[in-house]
């Protein structure tokens, strides 16, 4: 750990000479890549110098024990202190997912289950609405498709944060909605009163931080134009505003029609594209890494059930990590914070576990 501390003060220490740089402020894209990786690393710091200084008084403390007993009684509760300090300092020295401070495109589909899956589509994007409030960050609908009883289809939300410090990132707490979430309630379709099992499926990309980040070659690229269809306002069937674009090499097809303007569609379309190959990339290199590396909660598997909701019960589960509650009304108005850190706690212990067997 002594060495690690080491290389990462002089890293530190180089980054803050990078960024008093105004040329580095001029490459946005870059000037938020440092400004992450500094306040990751400053809050190791942070946490270096609190145990530091609490091993300096724990020290000083049990030599003044040996002359007066007030002294032998702070002992263990600087000892806890300085146990407690230990632990954080060595959770922060967990290497990091290098795409948490990134911000994300979410993506909510309807599923299995017919109308009643495309209206609890629509109460799961209105739970994350709730929760990035909560969080403080900004939210832009991208894009939506409506179904005829006003659950939703498909939706896109970008997801912003201010914060840099990757701990705070929406991708940090994002990345683990992925998957398929399961509900099961009474709809309201049902008259005989009985219960329903459908799926909504959710997809989280980290967005892209400049277009340059990932190059898109005209060439690779198929755009077409069509009318849009559905609600959305008097340019529907009327104008050619939606947009279609496909990336040839890898397949991925991005359509939009939220917006009456055809550039506006297509500069949403090409943000969502460049998150989805910037995914596809960065799951190539988690089939790569190591298991200390790659996230041991996030799975690839996008088949995958991850949650159920069930309302006769008002109750919660994830089933990867284990959590359960009954308080389901409340996470459906955002409160997924502990959903989400149960989530952070699970690959946490086991990233350590990882890196210890290492």
């Amino acid at each position: 750990m002594i060495d690690s501390l080491a290389g990462l003060r002089a890293e530190h220490a180089s980054l803050q000479e990078q960024l008093s740089d105004s040329a580095v402020h001029a490459n946005p894209g870059l000037a938020k890549k440092l400004n992450r990786r500094y306040a990751e690393l400053s809050a190791i710091m942070s946490a270096d110098e609190a145990a530091r200084g609490l091993e300096e008084d724990f020290a000083a403390a049990k030599e003044l024990a040996k002359e007066d007993a007030a002294f032998a009684e702070e002992l263990p509760v600087i000892e806890a202190q300085l146990t407690e300090a230990n632990e954080k300092l060595r959770r922060l020295l967990i290497p990091r997912d290098p795409d948490d401070g990134r911000d994300v495109i979410l993506e909510v589909k309807a599923g299995e289950g017919g109308a009643e899956s495309a209206l609890f589509a629509a109460d799961l994007l209105r739970m994350y609405l709730h929760y990035a409030a909560s969080k403080g960050w900004k939210t832009e609908v991208l894009d939506r498709t409506e179904s005829d009883l006003g659950g939703i289809k498909d939706v896109q939300v970008a997801m912003k944060c201010s914060s840099t410090d990757p701990a705070q990132g929406v991708w940090a707490h994002m990345k683990y909605e992925g998957g398929v979430h399961r509900v099961q309630r009474v709809p309201v379709t049902e008259t005989q009163g009985r219960i329903h099992t459908s799926a909504v499926g959710v997809l989280v990309f980290p967005e892209v931080d400049e277009p340059e980040e990932v190059e898109l070659s005209q060439n690779d690229l198929r755009i077409d134009v069509f009318r849009s269809s559905g609600p959305g306002g008097q340019s529907v069937n009327t104008t050619d505003s939606a947009v279609r674009i496909t990336h040839l090499p890898t397949g991925i097809v991005v359509s939009m029609q939220n917006e009456k303007s055809q550039l506006q569609n297509r500069d949403a379309a090409m943000r969502v594209l460049r998150a989805r190959i910037l995914a596809a990339k960065q799951e190539e290199l988690d089939a790569e890494a190591s298991a200390a590396r790659r996230s041991q909660v996030r799975t690839v598997d996008r088949s995958e059930r991850i949650r159920t909701y069930n309302f006769p019960e008002n109750r919660i589960a994830d089933h990867r990590t284990g959590y359960k509650s009954y308080n389901l009304d409340q996470v459906m108005d955002g409160a997924l914070e502990p959903v989400v850190q149960s989530c952070i706690q699970t690959d946490e212990e086991a990233r350590l576990a990882a890196l210890g067997a290492e």
